[in-house]
């Protein structure tokens, strides 16, 4: 194996293990993503609010639930609710655990009556909540976050940790059932969360909505099936099933002047509750955002979602989020070897198909992000594309290297920056000088020395010959063993092209002397070259079939320059009547005279260039050497 091959396969293994670490490092970096998305910030309250927008729908199923509103109606018959009489709560009781057995199977009261006022009302009310047995009464937590010991001795900081607890009054209390009934509002404001328990100095207290719950299900002679829970507070997630308005809603004065009968009550849930915006108890469900529902209908929609199931748990984030990074991984080593389009119709279809699994999931009680898999999928997208765009400029700018190695680096930078150049498939017919330039003597010298000695030699007169062409501007057509071809204004226009073509030849004869006289001492061998240039109409463009095409020039005026380079002696520079005719102001010939070229009827006029005088400035010719 050579060094270039060892240095290649070098090279390969480099590039392979640089793509390894790519993929490694993108997938790395998308489950960094996925856990911040997760744990931090706006993020998922943002991917949150999309599913609710996704998955909460009106559907309002359970009939049994009622509320009772404390509503305007009422205080302005009754007054402010802090004024009441105990006895009024203590009538609504009685009137809803009537005779004949109608009786709610329970009623809860988000009202906190929390403090005595008269004892014998209080006690009244108490009485009546003892004698029907149906009645849940609504407490309250304080909590405060503090730190705590946990159970592997660290320190951790409870947001939940119970400060103090404001509950019934003592008479009450001991008649009724008690729930608190704190609402748990997300950090974006929305309520979507619900605390079935906590565990509070070694009893467990339940919520108001799940006492409530609880105490129907046992009036049904069924087990209260809680959900699971996640968090020191043991929370889940709901699905509401009606908006603000949703459940049916009586004033709480119709019920207590005989309007509406109790019996319309029978075995159902019956919530009494504030249904007035000057008490204070709105929020924003997430049902409907930027819209408020009472605090009571909020209850009325955790019991309903607990009777019928319709509670979630967030999907566990580490397993989520190395699932996502695997998707993405995969996604990102099939777009690698995927068109554009079809990587982006791949991304739309992953897309449509995480909204759907995260609906599907939600059916099944767990909350997966929606926007998180589609944000890091498209940062895939994203990083292929711009590495795509990286990679077309350095190919582009890889085929620009290689192109200068054609053409004048001058030419490529002109194509490069020209927006409007455009080579013409097929060709096209221009004007150009064609120059043809050989070693002469090449042959022979070529069967005395040693191969690498002819490849040395070769590549330095061909290194001249090229150099030549660029330092003039012209374009390299190609090198046809020994010889050179080159054309000029052509792929694009050129100014004084067949000065430039003159003036490259004489630069190649002037370091043709050079170094030969290196190859002279060298290997005791001297060659020249012989040149032939002419000028005329051609057809220049792309020539060949669809898998293998050539750039360069063909017509008459190609064969005749090719003709004139054959004819010229070791050292000399043959032009046409045609060339000579435009640059006759700079150049000193000799006439040669007509001679007769190989395939052509008729003879062609030539002369020798002796020497070249210099392009003009501002447009204005030197002074003539003479012809």
């Amino acid at each position: 194996m050579t060094a270039m091959d060892s240095r290649g396969t070098a090279d390969k293994k480099v590039m392979k293990y640089a793509g390894k670490m790519k993929t490694a490092a993108v997938t790395a970096a998308v489950i960094l993503a996925s856990l911040a998305f997760l744990y931090f910030g706006t993020a998922n309250f943002a991917d949150i609010g999309i599913s609710d927008r996704l998955n909460q729908r009106e559907s309002v199923t359970n009939k049994k639930i009622y509320i009772i509103g404390i509503d305007d109606k009422t205080l302005e018959q009754y007054g402010p609710v802090n004024t009441w009489s105990r006895e009024v709560p203590a009538k609504l009781v009685r009137l809803l655990n009537g005779a004949d057995g109608v009786r709610p199977a329970v009623i809860g009261f988000d009202v906190i009556y929390s403090e005595e006022a008269d004892r014998e009302a209080d006690d009244a009310f108490a009485r009546a909540c003892g004698e029907a047995g149906n009645v849940v009464s609504a407490m309250s937590f304080s909590f405060k976050e503090q730190p705590e010991q946990g159970e592997d001795g660290r320190i951790v900081y409870n947001p939940y940790h119970v400060e103090y607890v404001i509950e019934p009054y003592d008479s009450l209390k001991n008649e009724v059932m008690c729930g608190f009934a704190n609402t748990f509002v997300d950090t974006d404001g929305y309520v979507r969360q619900a605390m079935a328990y906590l565990d509070y100095e070694g009893k467990r207290e339940y919520s108001l909505s799940s006492q409530v719950y609880k105490v129907y299900q046992e009036s049904r002679g069924e087990e209260a099936v809680f959900p699971a829970v996640y968090g020191r507070n043991n929370r889940f997630y709901f699905t509401y099933s009606g908006k603000a308005g949703g459940y049916s809603v009586v004033s709480m004065a119709d019920v207590l002047d005989g309007t509406v009968n109790p019996a319309v009550f029978q075995d159902a849930v019956v919530l009494v509750g504030a249904y007035a915006v000057g008490m204070q108890d709105s929020y924003m469900p997430a049902i409907a955002h930027n819209s408020q529902m009472y605090g009571v209908e909020i209850h009325a929609n955790i019991i309903e979602a607990l009777l019928e199931g319709k509670t979630q748990l967030p999907v566990p984030p580490l397993y989520y989020a190395l699932a996502a990074a695997l998707l993405c991984g995969i996604f990102y080593v099939c777009s690698e070897k995927m068109r554009l389009l079809y990587t982006t119709v791949l991304l739309a279809a992953l897309i449509v198909l995480d909204l759907v699994f995260a609906k599907g999931m939600y059916g099944k009680g767990w909350i997966v992000p929606t926007i998180l898999l589609p944000v890091c999928l498209l940062v895939v997208y994203l990083v292929q594309m711009v590495r795509r765009y990286l990679a077309e400029i350095m190919r582009r700018r890889r085929v620009l290297n290689v192109f200068k190695q054609y053409v004048a680096p001058q030419v490529v930078d002109k194509i490069s920056k020209d927006k409007d150049f455009e080579l013409v498939i097929g060709g096209e017919n221009r004007h150009i000088a064609v120059l043809f330039v050989d070693i002469r003597g090449f042959t022979t010298m070529s069967e005395s020395l040693k191969p690498e000695e002819v490849v040395e030699i070769l590549n330095e007169y061909l290194g001249l010959t090229t150099q030549a062409i660029f330092d003039h501007g012209g374009t390299l057509d190609k090198f046809v063993g020994d010889a050179t071809m080159a054309v000029f204004n052509a792929p694009f226009d050129l100014d004084d092209y067949i000065f430039r073509a003159v003036a490259t030849a004489w630069d190649m004869q002037a370091g043709a002397e050079r170094i030969a006289k290196q190859f002279q001492e060298r290997y005791d061998k001297s060659v020249s070259f012989g040149i032939g240039i002419n000028c005329g109409n051609a057809v220049v463009g792309n020539i060949g079939c669809d898998f293998r095409m050539d750039y360069t020039a063909i017509g008459d005026t190609v064969n005749t320059a090719a003709r004139l380079e054959s004819n010229a002696r070791p050292g000399q520079i043959l032009i046409s009547r045609d060339v000579y005719e435009a640059v006759k102001d700079r150049v000193r010939v000799t006439p040669v005279g007509e001679i007769p070229l190989k395939g052509k009827n008729n003879g062609v006029f030539v002369y020798q260039v002796d020497s070249v005088g210099e392009y003009p400035e501002n447009g204005q010719s030197p002074n003539s050497q003479g012809a």
